[in-house]
């Protein structure tokens, strides 16, 4: 392996090895406490301009597979394990992780204390680093790196954002060899999907709760939308997930805020769910470390039930959000808000992300209660 040298903003000088793309990179360095999934979370458009720390220690062992990408392309920065598993077996796989970094141009650092890296990183909080397969000079490292544009410079909607319009048919009840499924269910709604970075399998849970999918690109025009919603040919908007700091997606909540003013229904997911409360008059703020992993308890403030859920945010919406909406899921870890009904208005949105399955389905109802919220 080709050794990998890492500079981050607090000064840390690291070498590692390299298993995936061989270049000079510079992000956002943030650790992930999933126990699997590491295909999903490399080709969630959400992690763009993210170097990812997996806290589990063995990566690579079930290979990668053409049906567990969550987009075209993998979309972070880079993966940092503590072992790369170079043999990997799984009836599924049809590749090695390595490859398939290599072939998106996505850097793979391996050997390396990830304990530590995550232990720093809860410490100092989430931070801006560079890792190069070319530089070992920690001098010329940390030049390149305060030269970089920070992430909350960048605009990454414009690069993950689909160019053109599309529909999604795709379900959660497509066969697989070896398993039967269920019949999708007929539609009995349609919307817009405004694509910020939109995963795969949330499109397909909403095609399985009953509802047509048509995705649009990110420059979207609300006129169109509420022209189409007035003559009935959509029934609502959903705001996907995405990557970046919400609050430089100005363009994006003007033409929201002219939804709100419409009345028109609207569910948003992580990215989607900022952007409502940023349209509304609520500024979002940054964690300290954000929130990654298969493993975060929710509480319904309905149901009174803990929901285990798949997280993936740096940002998160105020506290005093409640002066025009209602909380209805709250994180148990720090207590922030997870999830919101708006007051006076069909519009709902959660942080979390309630298609990832990190165990048990418990959160997937949300698309359906989407379904019952367009239909009112």
């Amino acid at each position: 392996m080709k050794k990998v040298y890492i500079y981050l903003e607090n000064g840390t000088f690291l070498e590692a090895n390299s298993f995936g793309a061989e270049k000079t990179v510079v992000g956002e360095i943030v650790f992930n406490t999933s126990m699997s999934g590491y295909q999903e979370i490399m080709s969630d458009p959400s992690y763009a301009g993210q170097f990812v720390t997996f806290t589990m220690p063995e990566i690579g062992n079930v290979g990668v597979n053409a049906q567990d990408m969550e987009s075209n392309s993998a979309h972070a920065k880079g993966m940092i394990v503590r072992k790369h598993q170079e043999r990997y077996s799984n009836f599924r796989a049809e590749g090695s992780l390595a490859d398939f970094l290599k072939e998106h141009g996505v850097m793979g650092i391996c050997d390396i204390d990830t304990r530590y890296l995550t232990k720093m990183i809860r410490r100092e909080g989430a931070m801006m680093m560079i890792a190069s397969t070319d530089i070992s000079d920690k001098e010329e490292l940390a030049k390149q790196l305060a030269d970089a544009p920070r992430i909350e410079d960048v605009n990454y909607i414009e690069q993950v954002s689909t160019k053109k319009a599309y529909k999604h048919t795709s379900s959660t009840y497509n066969k697989m060899e070896g398993f039967e499924y269920e019949e999708a269910p007929e539609a009995q709604a349609k919307i817009a999907v405004i694509d910020f970075g939109v995963k795969r399998n949330i499109l397909n849970e909403i095609v399985s709760a009953g509802i047509s999918v048509d995705v649009i690109p990110n420059d979207f025009q609300a006129e169109d939308l509420i022209a189409q919603y007035n003559t009935k040919t959509i029934d609502g908007v959903f705001l996907s997930n995405g990557p970046g700091d919400p609050l430089v997606l100005k363009k994006e909540q003007e033409q929201i805020k002219k939804l709100i003013a419409a009345k028109v229904p609207m569910f948003g997911i992580c990215l989607g769910h900022q952007l409502l409360s940023i349209s509304h008059g609520y500024d979002t703020f940054k964690l300290k470390f954000g929130h990654h992993g298969g493993n975060h308890p929710v509480k319904n403030e309905k149901s009174g039930l803990v929901e285990i859920t798949a997280q993936n945010h740096n940002y998160n919406v105020p506290d005093n959000i409640t002066e025009i909406a209602t909380v209805t899921h709250t994180n148990l870890f720090d207590n922030t808000i997870e999830g919101l009904s708006y007051n006076n208005a069909p519009i709902f949105s959660v942080q979390h992300h309630p298609e990832a399955s990190p165990g048990p389905k418990e959160s997937a109802y949300i698309f359906s209660e989407f379904l019952a919220l367009i239909k009112r």
